[in-house]
Order: structure tokens, then sequence, then C-alpha cells
């Protein structure tokens, strides 16, 4: 249990959260005794943490077994949707950066444009440098591709007409002609790649997050030297991760869309903010 000088500290809120955190997969159910051994607090002053918490809802007894209810997913996902979709990403795209040592981003679509949304960065003496509200032509990305194959055929040229407002210009432009059989190729895959077509060296790979109506509004991808990281690893290595994080993110997103009272907060992603900040300009 933590102690605290503080004034205003209140040791019976603290007492509370310390109850619900004896709870894991080793102890999905316990009785009075068992949490008061772990907590070391009488077992009078658990009882009453418990009945309070139970009257709110957040746990359950059962034979004098107590156990969490779904209700406290709320406590966490409180936080994820505050964030909008990078809260609900950031987590899983750390965990993904540390396993690669490589710098994980999070994009959507803008116009012809990609526009990045999240990053966790590696910091390397060679580096893909983009920051969180960079632009680039999407065409020439994995990212892009993903978002881009999800755009309706008969939208497409449209899409890709519309200036680029990308400070940077690409080793490789690609025509909706061009870019076509790509696509087809991403959507019989579920995922997309580049290959040195932003710029010489460069290789990416990216996968979709898609909503509750199964459409694809943001994707999130790794982009390396190939000086540092072979072309057959991204696709063994890399690919199969990069695909398991972007499912536990559509996850953890679809379930925070669902939490109540969370609507306003959540609509608020990070384009649509973008969006308005260009409209109040």
């Amino acid at each position: 249990m933590r102690d605290s000088s503080k004034k205003d500290f209140v040791e019976a809120l603290a007492r509370g959260l310390e109850v619900i955190r004896t709870f894991d997969q080793l102890h999905i159910k316990q009785t009075i005794t068992q949490i008061s051994e772990r907590t070391l607090l009488a077992r009078p002053t658990v009882l009453r943490l418990l009945i309070t918490l139970e009257e709110l809802g957040y746990v359950r007894c059962q034979d004098n077994q107590y156990s969490l209810t779904p209700k406290v997913v709320d406590l966490g996902m409180a936080y994820i949707s505050a964030l909008g979709l990078y809260g609900a990403a950031k987590p899983y795209m750390e965990e993904l950066s540390q396993q690669f040592d490589q710098t994980i981003s999070l994009a959507e679509l803008d116009g012809s444009d990609i526009v990045y949304t999240g990053r966790v960065e590696v910091p390397k003496i060679v580096s893909v440098g983009v920051t969180v509200g960079a632009r680039l032509p999407s065409a020439s990305t994995a990212l892009g591709r993903v978002l881009l194959a999800d755009v309706p055929d008969s939208q497409l040229d449209s899409v890709l007409s519309i200036p680029t407002m990308s400070m940077y210009y690409p080793r490789t432009q690609f025509t909706a002609e061009q870019l076509r059989p790509r696509l087809e190729k991403v959507r019989a895959n579920g995922w997309a790649e580049s290959d040195e077509d932003l710029q010489y060296g460069v290789q990416a790979i990216a996968a979709p997050i898609r909503g509750e109506d199964h459409r694809v509004f943001a994707a999130i991808g790794i982009g390396v030297h190939i000086s540092e990281v072979p072309k057959n690893s991204m696709r063994e290595k890399f690919l199969p991760l990069l695909l398991e994080t972007a499912a536990k993110i559509e996850l953890d997103w679809h379930q925070c869309r669902k939490l109540p009272n969370s609507t306003a907060a959540l609509s608020m992603d990070g384009m649509q903010l973008l969006h308005l900040r260009r409209s109040s300009q």
C-alpha cells in the first residue's frame, strides 16, 4: 500500500484501486482473506471496499469469491478515448518498436497525401526523417497504398489528381493506371509494401486499421533502410507481427468506441482536428 504525505491524498481511493489491482490472470477470483493478504489491509477494510466497488458495478461476488466485471475496462478506456486513435495504438506501437528496434508510424489519408498522425521513434544516425504532421504522396508509400486500396476504383483518379501538399518529391511517380495493379495486390494480400519508390534505399510495409464498418481509415507501418534490414526480413520477420499489432489496435479501438458517453470525444480523431484547424484559418 502506498503512503503519501500530501494533505489532499485520499487514502480510501488509493486502497480501492489497490484492491482492483490485486486481480490478474492468476487471481481471477479471490476471497476477502486473499485480498487482505495481498494488500496488507485489514479484512473489515477490504470488505467495505469490496461492498463499495460492488455497488458501483466494478466487482461481483459469488460463493464468497469476488471477481472484476467488464465495467473496469471503462477506467483504462477513458485514457484511450481522450487521446483518440493514437491513444489506442500507442502502447502496441511502442511494443512493436522495441521488438524491431525500428520506428513505427500511423497515418491517415488526406487528399492525395498521407499525413502522419502518430510516431514511435527509435533514434538512429541514419533514419527516415518524418515527424507527426508530415505529409508524403500516398501513391509512393506503403502506408498510402493501404489507404488508397480502400478508395473505390471510380474515385481513384480524382483522389490522385488532388495537388499534393507535401514538400517531398518522391523518387517514383505513379499514375492511377500504374497504381491499380498494385492496389489489387494490396486488397488480395491485406497489406502493402514499397521498395525504394519513395527514395533510394528505403523499403516499407504497412497494414490497414479498419473501423466498425470495415472501411480502412488508418494504416500502421514500418519504413527501414535496406542497408540495415534485408528485404526478405520485412516479409518473413516484420510482417506477421505488424499484422498482429494492427488487429490488436482495431480491437481496442472498436471496444473504446462502444463505451457509453465516448462518442463525442472519439469523433475528434487526428484527421478531423486537422480539418477543423484548416477551416478556422
